[in-house]
């Protein structure tokens, strides 16, 4: 049996008159990679916001494990947020820390690790995206790339359960997003962890993806592997990925 790791149950959030996510239900698998699709201003980025129990939804659930994340008193969700590590779109460094400085903030604000050991469990983390060397560096002399791998080393130094990864390959050039993709999928091995990627790049969540779910007009309207995706019957789907101009999707 699969084991489920987060849910999201009969979900709606709104602000107003303005529905972002209406009914909206997603399973993620343990130790499985979950990529996010869909059009621009679907509610991707409101899907991480709910699974870090950064947002509540007007109405419906969000499981982390066994905890409800919508009736959590705050500092139980400080703690639920401890084990779950987040890789922002443009990596969101300091600019005023080294590299390693700012890899080590989760562990100076959630852990009583002497400095020592910071610094090893750091350099550690920097190793497994290739970056053991720009410890002592700003963020202003790595490149897009680098940086991309620097914040994935600050969101997995925890070890933590959950990785969610916003927009991974943005900006970023075809040799350097398959470089990002596989340390996606190598950090999850080592960590023996589960990943939520959100992305617009096919051809990167096609090569990572256990499962890929399809989010339209604030719904989860397709879900399954790589193969069911593609296979997918869905005319909307369908448009999607082929990047068509003709088919449901309004232009």
């Amino acid at each position: 049996m699969t084991d489920i790791i987060a849910r999201i149950d009969d979900v709606t959030v709104s602000y107003g008159e303005k529905i972002i996510l209406k009914h909206c239900s997603m399973d993620v698998v343990e130790g499985a990679i979950t990529c996010i699709i869909g059009l621009s201003g679907a509610g991707k980025s409101t899907i991480v916001r709910l699974l870090m129990g950064l947002q509540r939804p007007s109405s419906g659930h969000v499981y982390l494990g066994t905890r409800d994340l919508c009736h959590s008193p705050e500092h139980e969700l400080d703690e639920i947020r401890s084990k779950i590590g987040m890789s922002f779109q443009f990596a969101a460094l300091l600019d005023s820390l080294s590299v390693g400085e700012n890899v080590a903030l989760p562990l100076r604000e959630n852990t009583h690790m002497h400095d020592d050991d910071i610094r090893k469990t750091v350099t550690d983390a920097l190793e497994s995206v290739g970056l053991a060397h720009t410890y002592d560096n700003l963020p202003s002399e790595l490149s897009g790339g680098m940086l991309k791998r620097a914040g994935f080393a600050r969101a997995i130094v925890t070890k933590p359960d959950l990785v969610l990864y916003d927009e991974p390959t943005t900006g970023l050039d075809p040799i350097v997003t398959h470089l990002i993709t596989d340390t996606i999928v190598n950090l999850r091995r080592k960590l023996n962890g589960t990943a939520v990627v959100i992305s617009h790049d096919l051809h990167s969540i096609f090569m990572m993806a256990d499962y890929v779910a399809m989010l339209f007009e604030g719904a989860i309207i397709a879900y399954g592997s790589v193969a069911e995706i593609q296979a997918s019957p869905n005319p909307i789907v369908q448009q999607f990925l082929g990047g068509s101009e003709v088919g449901p999707i309004p232009i």
